[in-house]
């Protein structure tokens, strides 16, 4: 279970958010009396000690970033698994906003792209470079500011390299990622340009600059494919939007912006209605074919590095007798690109690799192999099945993610019921134990909600009453107001009343007697 109390000092209260890295819990930080948003990461990538040593510089680099458009890092820690404290941001993610299907005007779109590139000068002036700009990443409050989050986790994850097989489910991430990223070379502030592009492409035409079924098709678009221009899907769109998207889409990062201070001053200038100046880069012809002909067996690898596939590196391969990397690719896209060598294929269920793409390689990609020689493919044929594993009902949450995830597994979302079980204890599963279900796909949890009684607070001092709340798991508001017929400094007004069920980490309102 986890520590209801973390770092003698962070008391959880409910959860507020999950995925497939981290469960995001509010919380009570009882040193500093403020609600505090923390977010505890799998527990498996708690036992990759090269993460755990990342994650910690990192932590502790984004907590020096102080912008009103970054979510704020107080605090981080390591027991029971490597947690952060961020800044309790009421709001949605840009994402949940994409996914209600509302266009945004133009100046709105354009707002938020200032508000992250203003964040993202910020942290770049600092040495500190976001490469996972997203949507999920970004938080619209509810005043309506941005705010992007993620920094220390974004640039941790990043050197998991090949540990990360998951992402072949994270095809979100992939329409956001730069050509660099998907050449598994290194990522650096144009990375960050580039993404806020792709974001902001969305945000003004309704759809990301690219898209496809798998990570891999995605990333060979970012790398050789052609932009559509923003006005052809959208013509009531100014040119100069246009020139901004093509800048920040560029695909070498020296034809990009030259800094996210540049993308932002142009941002500025279509919002007051003036044109830009800014030069769009064009390759000479020959050079754009050969880039496209030559890139295919170069994004072949490093595609498969940045989709956690391969064992190797993403180091861009020379050309001679190395062997490419297919996996991931269709057997006639494989075949292309090893005209010369015999191949054979066998096929096999794999969880991770969609249905008809390449699994396997024998040899392993970056091999030095004599042309002519003899190439094994292993084809999936989609995942197969899993069983819903027994003992998950009473285990806490990140029990239950391993223990699916050591069946291939994942958790699709939680739902929370009352109950006098411990917060966060799983109460039912479905679809039940001993299910056949394919692997790869999801099960929803009832975990328990831990509602429980709210006591009676009216008269009672107010440094007791909030430590009776606190204790009991609540979260505390707190009003002032003054009553003539009651003692200065004690508890006048309470929401919900003594005697009804709370859930745990739900906030109490307590009305403190003032006096005038």
């Amino acid at each position: 279970m986890i520590s209801k109390v973390l770092g003698s000092r962070y008391q959880l209260g409910a959860m507020i958010g999950t995925g497939g890295m981290a469960d995001v819990y509010i919380a009570q930080d009882q040193r500093l009396s403020r609600q505090v948003a923390v977010k505890i990461l799998r527990s498996d990538l708690a036992k990759d000690s090269t993460f755990v040593a990342r994650f910690r510089k990192e932590a502790k680099a984004a907590a020096g970033l102080n912008h009103p458009g970054i979510v704020a890092v107080y605090d981080s820690g390591e027991e029971p698994a490597p947690y952060i404290v961020m800044e309790l941001v009421s709001g949605h993610t840009l994402r949940e906003l994409i996914h209600d299907g509302d266009r945004l005007p133009l100046d709105r779109a354009l707002e938020i792209g200032a508000g992250i590139l203003a964040a993202l000068d910020y942290s770049h002036q600092r040495g500190i470079v976001h490469r996972d700009i997203k949507p999920a990443n970004v938080m619209i409050t509810d005043k309506g500011d941005v705010k992007v989050m993620d920094f220390g986790i974004a640039r941790a994850m990043d050197d998991l390299g090949a540990t990360l097989t998951s992402t072949w489910n994270v095809v979100g991430t992939a329409q956001y990622l730069s050509p660099e990223q998907a050449l598994g070379e290194i990522a650096d502030a144009p990375t960050d340009i580039y993404s806020t592009g792709c974001l902001l492409f969305e945000l003004l035409t309704g759809r990301p600059p690219y898209t496809g079924e798998t990570p891999v098709s995605i990333a060979y678009q970012h790398v050789s494919g052609v932009l559509t221009p923003a006005r052809q899907l959208q013509p009531e769109l100014p040119e100069s939007v246009e020139v901004l998207l093509t800048v920040a889409l560029a695909k070498k990062p020296e034809d990009r912006y030259i800094s996210a201070n540049a993308m932002l001053e142009d941002i500025n200038k279509i919002r007051a209605g003036q044109n830009i100046s800014t030069k769009i880069a064009r390759a000479p012809l020959v050079s754009r074919r050969t880039a496209i002909i030559s890139g295919i067996a170069i994004i072949a690898t490093g595609i498969a590095a940045i989709v956690g596939l391969s064992l190797n590196g993403g180091s861009t391969p020379s050309l001679g007798n190395e062997l490419p990397n297919v996996v991931g690719l269709t057997e006639s896209e494989a075949r292309a690109l090893l005209p010369e060598y015999t191949i054979t294929i066998q096929r096999a269920p794999d969880p991770r690799i969609p249905r008809d793409r390449v699994a396997r390689q024998i040899p392993l990609a970056t091999t030095q192999v004599t042309k002519g020689s003899a190439i094994t493919l292993t084809i999936s044929d989609g995942p197969g099945d899993a069983i819903v594993p027994d003992g998950l009902v009473g285990m806490s949450l990140i029990d239950a993610r391993s223990a699916l995830a050591a069946v291939g597994l994942v958790i699709a979302r939680t739902e929370a019921a009352p109950s006098d079980e411990a917060q966060g204890t799983i109460l039912t599963v479905t679809p039940e134990a001993g299910s056949k279900i394919t692997a790869g796909s999801g099960v929803v949890l009832t975990i328990a909600s831990g509602e429980i009684e709210v006591p009676d607070l009216i008269g009672v001092e107010a440094i007791q009453a909030k430590t009776l709340l606190i204790q009991a798991g609540f979260l505390v508001r707190e009003f002032n107001d003054y009553d003539a017929e009651q003692e200065i400094g004690v508890v006048i007004r309470q929401a919900p009343d003594a005697g009804t069920t709370q859930t745990i980490g739900k906030p109490v309102t307590i009305t403190i007697n003032k006096a005038p």
